[in-house]
């Protein structure tokens, strides 16, 4: 949504408590301002929409217990902490950063880890290199969504594709969480060798063929 800048006649008293809200907030006078009009005309802006979509994600994800959300509103990420299944149960991060625009992808997912285990860290590689895979195999075939994928020291990306389909905020909101909880829930089989490569295909593409919205 393109911006132009604009003269405006304020009170002095009005623009000093909408500049303390902002501070509270975090954010600006102008983002602030914007976002009031906004509202006051009933019209969505790319950050409204953002921030309806990270604060209903984190709505869905607080009553699981697995994955711990963290968001501040008026922010475009928002964090969410997994314990692995694993000896000392490290902890792994999850990053959700969606974009204001853009066609080739509207956000992106990262997984963080931290661990001086060689073979944790050789059996994370594994899972996100076997993540792709099935990823290409399946989603691209079914789909025609194209993630693009990163992996370097301690840090695994995925971009988050344009849905499918058109959508609301809940329902990417929805798409985003199960494909988060579906990653985590794998990922933690295949790690503690509940499940092997060839099941944890079988329950991603089981999972897939079911969900509504793909990204």
């Amino acid at each position: 949504m393109k911006k132009t800048l604009y003269s405006l006649m304020l009170n002095e008293e009005v623009v000093r408590e909408v500049d303390a809200l902002a501070h509270r907030l975090g954010t600006n006078r102008s983002n602030l301002i914007n976002q009031i009009l906004a509202e006051y005309v009933d019209l969505v802006t790319p950050e409204r929409r953002i921030n309806d979509v990270l604060s209903t994600i984190e709505e869905l994800m607080r009553p699981t217990g697995d994955l711990v959300p963290f968001f501040a509103p008026n922010s475009f990420s928002m964090s969410l902490k997994s314990s692995l299944e694993y000896k000392y149960r490290p902890t792994v991060k999850y990053e959700v950063e969606l974009y204001r625009g853009g066609e080739e992808a509207i956000g992106e997912l990262a997984v963080v880890f931290r661990t001086q285990s060689a073979s944790l860290i050789g059996l994370m590689s594994n899972f996100f290199s076997l993540w792709k895979q099935i990823e290409d195999l399946h989603l691209r075939t079914a789909t025609g969504l194209r993630p693009d994928y990163a992996l370097f020291e301690g840090r695994f990306t995925r971009s988050l594709c344009p849905p499918d389909r058109d959508c609301s905020p809940s329902e990417l909101a929805g798409a985003i969480s199960e494909y988060i909880k579906l990653f985590d829930r794998l990922m933690k089989h295949y790690l503690s060798g509940r499940l092997d490569a060839h099941e944890v295909e079988a329950a991603y593409y089981s999972q897939m063929i079911n969900t509504p919205i793909h990204i």
